[in-house]
């Protein structure tokens, strides 16, 4: 079995610090590790099942073959991510009520 390589975009990695950060603001340091560990399980999901996230539907073409999966224990943030030749690479983390074509 070949070994699928794990890339995180830059914006990925700001919206997870960011998220965990407000969480920390908001509610304390609980529940951001609780955050951080769901995002890591999703993230280790997607590295055992690549193909187990949902197709998005969005209208550029820029973003077709983009695919989300949800944040276990936060079921409004979605992870959004891209499979290419052994490699998924996350492109963002965010709300799933924001303009998210746009963000993308």
């Amino acid at each position: 079995m070949r070994r699928v390589r794990l890339v995180l975009s830059d914006a990925a990695v700001a919206d997870i610090l960011e998220q965990g950060d407000w969480y920390v603001a908001q509610s304390g340091q609980a529940l951001a590790k609780r955050w951080e560990k769901a995002v890591a399980e999703a993230i280790r999901r997607l590295l055992n099942r690549a193909h187990s996230g949902t197709p998005c539907r969005f209208q550029s073409p820029e973003l077709w073959g983009v695919r989300r999966t949800t944040i276990s224990g936060f079921p409004k943030h979605l992870l959004f991510y891209r499979l290419h030749e052994g490699e998924i690479l996350i492109l963002r983390v965010v709300h799933g009520a924001r303009d998210l074509e746009r963000l993308l």
